[in-house]
């Protein structure tokens, strides 16, 4: 997980490894010589990130119930039998705890106070720059496990992801949009030469009139989409209608091939509504609940209305910093040189959460929003010079 540590976690048992099946794996190098400096402290620095990610996984599971909370559990423990590695090989070396490194440190922070998705994106990112590939003194298994625990970090992240994805993508979106347009707006209103308070009437009114369509065209869209994922969820009329069909002209098998099945299920379930089957010979044909697919979609696009203002109000919050320099009173080259820098850093931050909720980079995410937004506001300003030029 941490930049420096990490692996062994929730890792099965000897018999049930590859890793594990060699007497290798789970034996730990022992130097041949006294540990040098580098060695020391680089396996300190190990053993401290072990204890503040066993840390961070139990602060975790504390707002975790069930199968999470058993997971998170278990990665802990693990975290804990790698520390008893390095601290095997430092020996007397061992010394006063040293802090662990300042991703760990930050990671242990957010899941104190927070145990949000964010802290599980962080740790995937971490756990996949794990560096005990290149160390020679982390076991086989160790590394092996290291490349198995970003994974598990991965599926925890999604669950959180999914919950997160329909009003999430409405937010970046619409905070994204607000920075850019509306710093495009005032770029552009300035460099055709008019008034510092014709710009600043022309960015609020642009503010007001993109949260607004914003807000109404992401309610609707995400109100037409979950209606068309209703229109395509199966109801239950087949419990009903089936003992009241016709076994010589059996439409119910009509109904699962036209929802995809093979004639061998279809004929299987339609078996099994009539009640003319109680047992699932084969248990891919048994009769299975036909809802929570439907409803997992229905959970990733998210409601309508939640949605819609996720996007006016992070419309308005991002249209609102291109124009904080002229509300404050500032005006011409001065006044969009600071609004420049104000959306710059804004679009730094997004960027950088949209990468980092994503698990990757979150400052190459960071600088691509930036080149985008800063490329689509330099046109616009370029425009507005010319239409300037134009009219005058």
């Amino acid at each position: 997980m941490s930049q420096h540590a990490k692996s062994d976690r929730n890792q099965p048992r000897p018999a049930d490894t590859p890793a594990a099946q060699t007497p290798q794996a789970n034996t730990a190098a022992t130097p041949a010589t006294a540990p040098g400096p580098g060695d020391i402290k680089r396996w300190r620095q190990y053993l401290a990130d072990e204890r503040a990610e066993a840390a961070v996984y139990r602060d975790l599971a504390q707002n975790r119930r069930g199968e999470e909370r058993d997971i998170l559990l278990a990665l802990a423990e693990a975290e804990g039998r790698h520390e008893a590695h390095w601290l095997r090989l430092l020996g007397d070396h061992a010394g006063k705890p040293r802090p662990a490194s300042l991703r760990s440190q930050l990671l242990g922070f957010l899941a104190r106070h927070f145990g949000s998705v964010f802290v599980l994106a962080l740790a995937q990112r971490a756990e996949g720059r794990s560096p005990y590939s290149s160390d020679p003194f982390a076991t086989p298994a160790m590394v092996a496990d290291e490349q198995i625990h970003e994974e598990v970090v991965r599926g925890l992240a999604t669950r959180g992801r999914n919950r997160l994805a329909g009003t999430f993508r409405a937010a970046v979106f619409g905070a994204n949009d607000g920075l850019v347009s509306n710093l495009s707006l005032v770029m552009g209103m300035a460099a055709s030469g008019v008034g510092s308070q014709v710009v600043l009437l022309s960015g609020v009114a642009g503010l007001l009139a993109g949260a607004l369509s914003m807000g109404a065209g992401e309610f609707i869209s995400v109100r037409s989409q979950r209606e068309l994922l209703a229109a395509t969820r199966p109801t239950q009329i087949t419990l009903s209608a089936a003992p009241r069909l016709d076994i010589e002209h059996n439409e119910l098998l009509l109904v699962y091939l036209a929802r995809g099945m093979s004639r061998e299920a279809a004929e299987h379930r339609v078996a099994e509504r009539m009640g003319l089957l109680s047992c699932d010979c084969d248990p891919s044909l048994s009769l299975q609940p036909e809802l929570p697919e439907a409803e997992d979609q229905h959970e990733a696009v998210g409601t309508a209305w939640s949605a819609a203002a996720s996007s006016f109000c992070f419309f308005a919050s991002g249209a609102i910093i291109p124009i904080i320099p002229f509300l404050l009173g500032m005006t011409g080259v001065a006044a969009l040189v600071v609004s420049a820098v104000l959306v710059g850093l804004a679009l730094l931050v997004t960027g950088g959460v949209v990468g980092l909720l994503s698990g990757t980079s979150p400052t190459s995410r960071g600088f691509r929003q930036l080149a985008i937004g800063m490329g689509a506001a330099g046109v616009t300003y370029l425009l507005g010079l010319a239409f300037g030029a134009v009219v005058a």
